[in-house]
């Protein structure tokens, strides 16, 4: 009731305006495949299990609604994560199980069939354990976690490698199985129990990370170790009680075809290290400082190939999509209408893909298309609650592409196809193509402040050009944007004399044309705003304004343009400040498709040019004959030169390249932490506080071999290179502080001298540590041939570690003894005692075999 009249009767609401229930106005379209649609999206809120969630919404769409909804409403799933985790977690499995049967394998090959089996006994045992701790650690079972058991599958026998050999090498001498069991591990125990902590303590830097790397990372850590851990318990307890069951060698028994075949690869094996590995060690003791300026040789020139860009980098390899988007922003204020058009054009060139692209088995590499105009949906935050962006001029189309298992052609490459069939799209503001999982930030990012914002435009202005300038640098735009036309409303002097304030005006015009919040209502879970304001009809144009009535204080009312006037006008849709300055931020993407590199491209902006350094180089040859530089030929990076140019104007490096940087040096410093680490626990057994860098000089050199494996798979060095560095470290100072402790043993328990010793342990344990390699190398060999492009971002940490293990097993297998003896000779000469002669030299011709385990 609005007013109750003298006789009683009641004016209502609706007598004297139009009442609407429903949805806020907002101009918006979306279609699914080319028809009206409505998207629903669906999120955990918890810990919820993502397949089970996910097969609870497919029972409702296909069972439950098709009965409860109107014939002409149809439900569709699309995007549907649940699949592409289910087929990761597929493909990992398979790869973990073929991994498990080549490292069994390889044990095979190496070992007598009894004792391969006790050995890759703990392989279930250890990761049985593993799991039983997940809950506890708050771990999932996820894509990283998993990658983390394939990751230590051919490392956690190590340590039982170590025992079950040393163990066996004593009942070949004749000893009771019961008495070499437990003299064999007590043998070895100690240097076995630190050289597993070494490995684990390698992998805790994964820990504690910031930002996204924090949130991936732990899950490899937290696998891994407590892995080791029950791997430790097991070769120490479980292995030798096993081992003592074993019945006694019998050398005379006639082999089966089994032992027969290991019996004859273990001669071919004994020959190999007796014709060539001795021999060629005896040269590397006896040449031992050229040697190691070889070896430093080989280190410098992979640092320079990494260091000048040869061997590429990036942040975060790319993870393979299903689903890619493309965002358009038109200018402020342009009608929804043209904001469609631009869509359709979109969606036109998206449709076009189909013509140039198919699966292996001929389909159309597009299955879903979802166009929206006024809106974009795939921009709501990653727990379904942050708004969804809406505005007229914003507009997407994310398309859903034939399962990557089904397709040889990346996102990527279809992304650059899709925008090339787009062409350009005038009054864009903003235009990027991404798939959806991209990474994080943009490529290109730098954030400029300063006190002025017309100098900040123009540096900015001078940065986009400068981008302009590299080929494959795309979707280049910054967020200084003018917002939608505006009207300024002014008072005339008429308005003054009647009594009427500014602020009188704008209230009114806006109570008419925005509406004013008169209520608020409660329905079930939802709260309902009641506005009211001047029918559609009434609020379209400038002339509205013109006619509508201004109330005065008294109550009367006056046309608009009697009191007051509008103007149209622009102002920015948002102003920026970092330290209470003014901020423009300049963004830009690198077309991947093309190999193009975004950290290329920054060293670029910041590095003075190429070429202006080789016309320096020729002008220092030639002198006074070469002249001056031309001026436009500038002689510093273009950052540099925005700074100098414009006074105050100072950026900052944002995006990936900041998530970078901030990755790196969190993962260095905690690297520096834990070589600490590992080398107290080293100095532990060997009772030396130089023997422990001797064995961590070898980390450099499985650097080298993780170099050459990215160059020769062809991946780019990234974060995920990094990590698998970390964990390198770990795994090659293991067999290392074995081979250590081996040469000091002999030295001390027989006598021998410090070359004959270093000689010997060489070919003693050239067994057991060629097996930890190979089988470390051959648990990771599925995930390196693997062609799936789902599994490509976890590659280049694989070929870190396997490749890295195997140059670090012919380091340790050569070099390290070589540094060995070069301590001694930094002892002697401190010491003042005699240098190592001839008179130390193994007797090579009185050599004995190497010992075989068959």
């Amino acid at each position: 009731t609005v007013v109750t009249r003298p006789d009683g009767s009641k004016v209502t609401l609706g007598d004297i305006a139009f009442i609407r229930d429903g949805f806020e106005e907002a101009a918006l379209e979306t279609r699914f495949d080319g028809r009206p649609a409505m998207l629903i999206n669906v999120f955990r809120v918890g810990n919820e299990d993502t397949l089970k969630l996910a097969e609870t919404v497919k029972k409702y769409v296909y069972e439950v609604a098709p009965k409860t909804l109107a014939e002409e409403v149809k439900l569709e799933i699309w995007k549907d994560d649940s699949i592409y985790l289910k087929g990761r977690l597929e493909l990992l499995g398979r790869n973990g199980l073929f991994g498990l049967i080549l490292v069994a394998v390889v044990l095979a090959l190496f070992l007598r069939p009894s004792l391969a089996m006790l050995v890759a006994l703990g392989i279930p045992v250890s990761f049985a354990g593993a799991i039983a701790m997940m809950p506890e650690l708050g771990v999932s079972i996820n894509m990283i976690s998993l990658f983390a058991f394939i990751l230590v599958l051919g490392i956690v026998v190590d340590d039982a490698i170590v025992v079950g050999e040393n163990v066996y090498s004593r009942m070949r001498k004749g000893e009771h199985p019961r008495t070499a069991a437990p003299k064999g591990t007590h043998e070895v125990g100690v240097v076995v129990v630190f050289g597993v902590l070494t490995t684990a303590m390698a992998f805790t830097p994964m820990l504690g990370l910031s930002g996204v790397s924090g949130k991936i990372w732990p899950n490899i850590p937290l696998i891994v170790i407590p892995t080791l851990l029950f791997s430790l318990v097991q070769s120490k307890l479980i292995l030798p009680s096993h081992l003592a069951l074993l019945k006694p060698v019998d050398l005379e028994k006639e082999p089966g075809p089994i032992l027969r075949f290991q019996r004859i690869f273990s001669r071919g094996l004994e020959k190999f290290v007796d014709r060539f590995y001795r021999p060629a060690l005896k040269i590397c003791l006896l040449n031992r400082y050229q040697v190691l300026a070889a070896f430093v040789a080989m280190l410098i020139v992979v640092g320079v190939t990494v260091g000048s860009g040869w061997v590429k980098s990036e942040f975060f390899p790319n993870v393979e999509a299903d689903v890619v988007t493309a965002k358009l922003q038109l200018s402020r204020g342009v009608s929804f209408e043209r904001t469609r058009d631009a869509v359709n054009r979109l969606e036109k060139a998206a449709f076009q893909l189909n013509d140039h692209f198919k699966d292996r088995d001929g389909n159309p590499i597009i299955r879903h298309m979802l166009a929206s105009v006024g809106s974009q949906p795939f921009q709501v935050g990653f727990d379904g609650v942050a708004g969804i962006p809406k505005d007229s001029n914003l507009g997407e189309v994310t398309i859903e592409l034939q399962s990557g298992k089904k397709r040889d052609w990346t996102a990527n490459q279809i992304i650059s196809k899709w925008r090339e069939l787009t062409g350009p799209i005038p009054g864009t503001v903003e235009l990027t193509f991404q798939s959806e999982a991209a990474g994080g930030g943009n490529a290109i990012d730098v954030e400029m402040i300063g006190p002025n914002i017309d100098d900040l435009q123009a540096a900015a202005d001078v940065l986009k050009k400068e981008l302009g300038t590299y080929d494959g640098v795309i979707d280049i735009a910054d967020n200084n944007v003018l917002g939608k036309r505006e009207l300024k409303l002014a008072i005339l002097p008429e308005a003054e004399a009647l009594g009427l304030r500014l602020e009188d005006v704008a209230r009114q015009v806006r109570q008419g044309f925005y509406g004013d919040e008169i209520q608020r209502l409660q329905r079930g879970r939802n709260e309902v705003k009641v506005f009211v304001r001047y029918p559609r009809d009434e609020r379209k144009s400038i002339a509205d304004i013109e006619q509508m009535k201004i109330r005065l204080p008294d109550g009367s009312e006056v046309p608009f343009s009697a009191v007051a006037r509008a103007d149209f006008g622009r102002s920015y849709s948002a102003i920026r400040r970092m330290d209470q300055q003014r901020a423009i931020r300049v963004t830009a993407d690198v077309d991947k498709a093309r190999g193009i590199n975004a950290n290329q491209v920054v060293k670029g902006l910041k590095d003075e040019p190429e070429f202006t350094k080789w016309l320096k180089r020729i002008k220092n040859v030639v002198g006074g004959w070469f002249g001056k530089l031309p001026e436009e030929i500038r002689d510093k990076g273009v950052l540099t030169a925005i700074e100098s140019d414009f006074p105050g104007v100072k950026y900052s490096f944002e995006g990936e390249q900041k998530d970078q940087a901030q990755s790196i040096s969190e993962m260095m410093q905690k690297f520096a932490i834990a070589l600490l680490g590992m080398y107290v626990m080293m100095a532990i057994p060997l009772r030396s506080y130089l023997q422990p860098l001797i064995i961590m000089s070898v980390i450099p050199f499985g650097i080298v071999g993780a170099v050459i494996g990215h160059i020769i798979t062809g991946y780019n060095l990234s974060i995920m290179s990094m990590c698998g560095i970390v964990a390198l470290a770990g795994v090659v100072v293991n067999d290392s502080l074995v081979l250590v402790d081996y040469v000091n043993r002999h030295r001390k328990d027989k006598g021998k001298t410090i070359i004959d010793a270093a000689w010997e342990a060489g070919a003693a344990r050239f067994r057991p540590i060629l097996l930890t390699s190979l089988t470390t190398f051959a648990g990771l060999t599925p995930m390196l041939l693997e062609t799936d492009i789902q599994a490509r971002f976890l590659i280049p940490m694989a070929v870190s570690l396997s490749f890295g293990i195997l140059f670090a097993t012919a380091i340790t297998l050569l070099l390290l003894p070589c540094v060995y003896l070069m301590l001694e000779d930094a002892k002697r000469k401190i010491t003042g005692r005699a240098p190592i002669s001839s008179r130390d030299e193994p007797d090579f011709g009185s050599a004995k075999p190497a010992v075989t385990n068959q």
